[in-house]
């Protein structure tokens, strides 16, 4: 049993007891009420997000559509071009000691998938297991394959070209191409063109297109049927790498957009499936907070009537 004289000191000490309980329970209040915010200004951001997806994925949509009518018509340039090359039955010369010449078609823009890297790789693997024979010098338009290509194979870059893919490419882009390839110092003895074909608007493929030197197409089988005169050789080799640079670069474009359109889409559905989980999270935590705050109220009241 206690004294009289312990009696105000134990109510002195339970209602200092009081402050430290409602300051705790403060303290947690404010946390949740960040964390609250928190989760608020996710969703948010990740909304605007989606929002910025779609709208490129209804863009790319509008820009595929132009790109595959370029591609139809830039078809008929390169087929052109390998038909005259088959019925004269040009091939690729030997050439022990000469250098081989790989033109990478990209672009500048990303935001499209692995539609770069691909070719990146392609080429690596051309570089390492030797599917060219000999030296191998790298000419690259675009500059996402330069960046990537540049921190292993910088040294074998001899040529670059930017400002690829900003809009459907053109036969005077592909000719402007074809005039700097001709000027380089270098006899090559093979002129390879790697690109991604288009496929359909789901897939694509890194192929390689021969584009013969003017040695190799002199030294056709069939070269004679044609009655070309040597001082015109020149012109017809430049025209025919134009021709199918113009056709590398109309699938590469078509095939950026087509991807860009895939990673845009997928890009929304996460984004949806995103916002779904935070604001599940985001229910159940003021949900957490709402029950939390009339526990405290109702049991305040009941601490009150005990008094």
């Amino acid at each position: 049993m206690l004294s009289r004289a312990a009696c105000p000191a134990l109510r002195a000490g339970a209602v200092a007891l009081r402050p430290a309980t409602a300051s705790t329970s403060l303290a947690s209040q404010s946390a949740n009420y960040a964390t609250l915010r928190e989760i608020e200004g996710r969703l948010k951001s990740i909304r605007n997000i989606e929002k910025i997806t779609k709208t490129m994925k209804i863009v790319a949509s509008t820009k595929l559509t132009r790109a595959q009518r370029a591609m139809t018509s830039s078809r008929s340039y390169g087929e052109t071009s390998n038909t005259v090359f088959q019925e004269a039955e040009t091939k690729p010369l030997d050439g022990e000691g000469k250098k081989s010449l790989l033109i990478v078609c990209s672009s500048d823009k990303g935001l499209c998938g692995g539609i770069h890297s691909g070719l990146t790789r392609r080429v690596r693997k051309m570089l390492n297991e030797g599917e060219v024979k000999g030296d191998i010098d790298l000419v690259i338009a675009g500059e996402k394959c330069k960046a990537q290509l540049g921190r292993s194979n910088a040294k074998q870059i001899v040529l670059s070209f930017q400002g690829v893919g900003k809009d459907v490419p053109t036969f005077s882009d592909a000719s402007a191409i074809a005039d700097q390839v001709t000027l380089l110092p270098t006899e090559y003895s093979s002129i390879k063109i790697l690109y991604n074909k288009f496929i359909n608007a789901q897939s694509y493929e890194a192929t390689i297109i021969e584009a013969f030197s003017e040695e190799a197409i002199k030294e056709s089988a069939n070269f004679s049927s044609f009655e070309i005169d040597d001082s015109v050789l020149g012109n017809l080799r430049e025209y025919a790498l134009a021709n199918s640079l113009f056709w590398a670069l109309a699938e590469g474009h078509a095939c950026e957009q087509s991807a860009r359109r895939n990673a845009m889409d997928n890009a929304s559905k996460n984004a949806g499936e995103m916002i779904s989980k935070f604001q599940i999270l985001y229910n159940r935590t003021r949900q957490a907070v709402i029950t939390g705050e009339l526990v405290e109220i109702i049991t305040g009241a009941a601490a009150s009537e005990d008094q």
